[in-house]
């Protein structure tokens, strides 16, 4: 099951693209609260926007992201059967991805 979900929405000739990622989005300088140890910086770096097998946008983010973040994007645009896909890459190698088809 991926960690993202999609919602898009024509607004007057334009499309409205919402995200929401699940990921813990970890800074590096916040201590567990058991052992009182520094919790190991785990981020999002990199967000990618595809629409119709062409990159839209590229989002380079650093570490003060808060947990599962919501993104909106506004797309010139698009029509009902366009695909959309979004990408993410994180600090420790881990990427995931979507699709979805505008309806």
């Amino acid at each position: 099951m991926s960690s993202i979900k999609i919602r898009s929405k024509r607004i007057d000739g334009k499309t409205q693209i919402r995200t929401l990622i699940t990921h813990p989005m970890e800074n590096g300088f916040n201590r567990d609260k058991k052992t009182n140890t520094l919790i190991p910086a785990h981020f999002i770096h990199t967000l990618t926007l595809v629409h119709n097998d062409k990159i839209v946008s590229t989002s380079y983010m650093g570490m003060s992201i808060s947990k599962d973040p919501f993104f909106v994007f506004m797309l010139h645009g698009g029509a009902v059967g366009d695909t959309i896909v979004i990408y993410w890459e994180d600090n420790l190698g881990n990427n995931d991805s979507e699709t979805h088809v505008m309806i």
